[in-house]
């Protein structure tokens, strides 16, 4: 009965949201991200609307982003942590009152607040605030006075880095009163430690060993209790284990995720470890039960809540808490077994928690649900609680809450993504780095409004969906290019997916008249890039396709893993350990993976060009080096590494890497069409099924000396991809294909429509041909349709949830080809060297040489996005406010 009640839940759910026609549409899909609703549409399939009152602050200027709280002692503030400084929240004007930012110290203008953890104490009649913060090469405890009117007194305790970390990375502090004398216990998540620090003289008393990257603390009965985000220290050589950066942990050898989590218990008098316990992945938050029986801690990578037993030292329950459980893809990755439920969606990222003070209820923020899970604690949870602790029903926050506390019936959530990058500027423009913060405050719900808030959180999360995704194949189906149910069968026996970086859509198709674009923001129109100008006419114009991140660091995990974990969302705009776009840091991955062990795992071939390697070359080689070996058809001697074990033997071996600007496109492209010619010429069709492909160089090295030009490099791309697109549509293989091609984000311009919003192109021999597409779609929506094609099922909620690309393809074959147009910017053309340039030339030059260097992402990106736009447009006014301080 149960079985059938979440089918029948799913089909009113569907029929609720569906529009007449394709059963995925809602009455959103035609909305850009500008919607006029109460409803917040995110690029990735959430709709967001808070229960209770939400409080937004911030510099618009900047990307904001609340953390966690502590209750002040005096009960009527509440310390709010976000990532540039805290705020003081006003209990009964429900008002932000007071705010601190690391811009205000000399000393602390290059600091950030890290993932969580601040606290708050009364000693000696002073009321104090700590949190730790950090850059990626220093570190300290923030300690600050609120004196009930005002923050007083900020420092900052220097913490050293015990290499081989960068930075020691103080998190979460548990504060204890022992003879009298306040100590912090202070997870140093950068040095795998946990401190101990006397207050009246921050002396560190002893410093000892956690697992690698310890996260949360909790302290019951003279020990210390620290969950270890990337599990236990590598001790066996024999398993498979991999860098996460300054550490090593076990991985998964299918996915390169990390395997293990556990629980560090250590003697809080001495240092000491007693003993370590198993948990799931990821475990961050960590919270107990006020009798002091039970500790609770979120596992962001299995959707779970372990619930240890303090005095037996083991788990005693584990609680699915995620929205999706109960709909689950077959075991066997079959779409048409019987076994709905067998293997839950995974990706709700728990990652805060907060129990109520009678033991009974535990409240759980849900990253990717956009909610509160509110647990009713069974016998194996709770000293007065009875049977099987279970899941009462969701409360709806803004988008991916991140810490949670509760006080006087009312929860206090922080909205890490809040409403998304949507500071609309004076110039009536949007950047990607520029958005509010939030925190919502919900007063305790009836059982009666759980019920609707449940209600309303599956709508907002396109439940709805899940029941059209696990149709069953139907039998004898004809192939058709994308097919209607995971399972049937598609005219395409192969994908091509082409990741590029950094690209709104107005700064490249803006010149287009068939678009809702805006000229004057175009700079890399038809005259930089008439490749894409040519194909996007051919083919579809997507003027409604957004990127689901802000950043490569992000971007490559949607664009590859179709979300991102919880790890990557707490480390949003300060990237401490790592800027994983290079898929290097094993605690980036999803517990599912990524496309490519997708597709492996249901027997489909896959070659991989640039993504989730390292290239060694020979640093000391410039572009124009490099370049000139590839006109002369030099072997360059680029090789390949990988930390994902799985993957090394199918990835091209020398073609560069996604991050190295300092090679052209050019041999990019003549790396893989080398390769496509093989295929060509060998008998049969071994041509593998999935292709993935990174072409980075329209990024841009900025104004740096010795790179070209920033058009130059956009063309460089342009004529890569039109060379590439001109092989496959002459091929034998053509009949049989269908090439995707998205940014990995747009980070690195200005849009009029919404920052999110970047180039996506379809083409096949059965794409709609010559007209644009309006629908909105997104980079899930994209990977998805790569699954539907291939028949693979959905990796986790989000594209278990998204919208296929149906609006791209038509039933008939078109007779196309397409032959490369040449460059009309020179590919050469060289950026001048510092001593020929003067003023804002000179200064935006120097700024690109020490900020740009030969890696994507490697500087600011307020300040590369500005260099573009001078070297485009000279001093015409830059399209978006400037940032404070400029």
């Amino acid at each position: 009965m149960k079985y059938f009640g979440a089918v029948l839940l799913l089909l009113n759910l569907s029929r609720l949201f569906a529009q007449q026609g394709t059963p995925y549409h809602t009455n959103f899909d035609d909305s850009t991200l500008q919607m006029n609703s109460p409803l917040t549409l995110m690029p990735f399939n959430r709709l967001v609307r808070s229960a209770g009152k939400v409080v937004t602050y911030g510099d618009p200027s900047l990307e904001n982003h609340t953390l966690d709280f502590a209750i002040l002692p005096d009960q009527h503030s509440i310390a709010v942590e976000d990532r540039y400084g805290i705020a003081i929240l006003d209990v009964a004007t429900q008002q932000i009152r007071r705010r601190w930012s690391f811009a205000e110290g000399q000393s602390t203008k290059d600091l950030m607040s890290t993932y969580s953890g601040i606290k708050a104490f009364r000693y000696d009649g002073h009321q104090y605030i700590t949190w730790g913060a950090a850059s990626t090469h220093r570190s300290a405890v923030m300690i600050a006075e609120w004196d009930g009117d005002s923050i007083r007194n900020v420092t900052g305790l220097p913490i050293d880095r015990v290499p081989p970390a960068g930075a020691a990375l103080p998190n979460d502090i548990a504060v204890q009163v022992e003879a009298g004398i306040p100590y912090l216990y202070v997870v140093m998540n950068g040095n795998n430690q946990l401190c101990k620090i006397r207050w009246t003289d921050r002396k560190v008393i002893w410093s000892a060993p956690t697992g690698t990257a310890p996260y949360g603390i909790k302290i019951l009965g003279g020990k210390a209790y620290v969950t270890n985000w990337a599990g236990p220290v590598v001790t066996d050589s024999t398993l498979e284990f991999a860098g996460t950066p300054w550490g090593s942990a076990y991985t998964d050898p299918v996915t390169g995720a990390t395997a293990r989590g556990s629980l560090s218990i250590i003697d809080i008098r001495t240092g000491a470890l007693l003993n370590e316990l198993p948990l799931g992945l990821h475990p961050n938050a960590i919270s107990g039960s006020m009798d002091g029986r039970y500790l609770y801690i979120c596992n962001g990578n299995s959707d779970v809540v372990s619930v240890v037993d303090v005095q037996q030292e083991k788990i005693t329950d584990s609680i699915q808490v995620g929205l999706f459980p109960g709909s689950g893809r077959p075991a066997n990755g079959s779409p048409g077994s019987t076994s709905l439920g067998s293997l839950p969606y995974y990706g709700s990222s728990p990652n805060a928690l907060m129990p109520d003070p009678s033991g009974t209820t535990l409240y759980v923020t849900n990253g990717f649900d956009n909610a509160v899970c509110v647990i009713r604690l069974g016998q194996r949870a709770s000293a007065t609680g009875t049977g099987a602790s279970s899941v009462k029903g969701y409360i709806p926050t803004e988008a991916y809450p991140g810490g949670i506390t509760l006080l006087n019936n009312r929860l206090y959530v922080a909205n890490i993504e809040a409403k998304g990058a949507r500071v609309l500027s004076p110039e009536k423009t949007y950047s990607i780095h520029q958005e509010l913060a939030s925190l919502s405050i919900i007063a305790l719900p009836s059982s009666r409004e759980l019920k609707g808030y449940t209600r309303k959180v599956k709508e907002q999360s396109l439940f709805f969906r899940i029941a059209l995704t696990n149709r069953a194949p139907r039998p004898n189906s004809a192939p058709r290019p994308l097919p209607e149910r995971i399972g049937e069968p598609s005219v395409f026996k192969h994908v091509v997916y082409i990741i590029k970086e950094n690209k709104t859509y107005d700064q490249v198709y803006g010149d287009l008249p068939q678009g809702r674009g805006m000229p004057n923001l175009c700079i890399y129109g038809d005259s930089v890039t008439p490749n894409q100008h040519k194909l996007v006419t051919d083919f579809s114009l997507l003027d409604n396709y957004y990127a689901s991140g802000k950043s490569s660091a992000e971007g490559h995990q949607w664009t590859d893993a179709a979300m991102v974990s919880d790890y990557v969302e707490k480390s949003v705009r300060a990237w401490f350990r790592s800027y994983p776009h290079r898929q290097t840091d094993a605690l980036v991955y999803n517990k599912n993976g990524f496309i490519w062990n997708n597709a492996l795992d249901h027997g489909k071939t896959v070659r991989i060009f640039g993504e989730a390697c390292t290239t060694a070359y020979d640093t000391a080689e410039r572009w124009l080096d490099i370049y000139h070996r590839y006109l002369d058809h030099q072997d360059q001697g680029f090789t390949n590494t990988s930390t994902i074990a799985r993957i090394r033997p199918i990835i091209s071996p020398d073609y560069p890497d996604c991050s190295n600007l300092v090679f052209t496109d050019q041999v990019r492209a003549e790396i893989f069409i080398r390769e496509w010619r093989r295929y060509e010429q060998a008998t049969g069709d071994s041509l593998p099924d999935l292709l993935v492909l990174s072409l980075p160089d329209d990024h841009t090295a900025g104004t740096s000396p010795d790179f070209p030009v920033p058009k130059a490099m956009v063309a460089d791309n342009d004529l890569a991809l039109g060379k590439i697109m001109d092989v496959i549509t002459h091929s034998r293989f053509w009949d049989s294909t269908v090439v995707f091609v998205t940014e990995d984000d747009s980070q690195s311009g200005w849009d009029h429509i919404s920052p999110y919003r970047t180039s996506g192109l379809v083409m096949s021999p059965y794409s709609v041909l010559g007209r644009p597409v309006h629908t909105n779609y997104n980079q899930t929506g994209m990977v998805r349709t790569i699954e539907q094609i291939l028949g693979l099922p959905p990796m986790n909620v989000m594209d278990a949830t998204a919208l296929p690309l149906f609006d791209c393809f038509g039933e008939k074959r078109g007779d196309y080809t397409f032959t490369f147009l040449p460059n009309r910017v020179p590919l050469d053309r060289m950026n001048k060297p510092l001593g020929e340039l003067k003023g804002k030339a000179a200064h935006y030059a120097r700024l690109s040489a020490n900020s740009v260097f030969k890696d994507v992402d490697d500087g600011d990106d307020d300040t590369m996005n500005r260099i573009l736009w001078f070297d485009a447009r000279g001093t015409a006014k830059y399209p978006v406010s400037s940032k404070q301080g400029e």
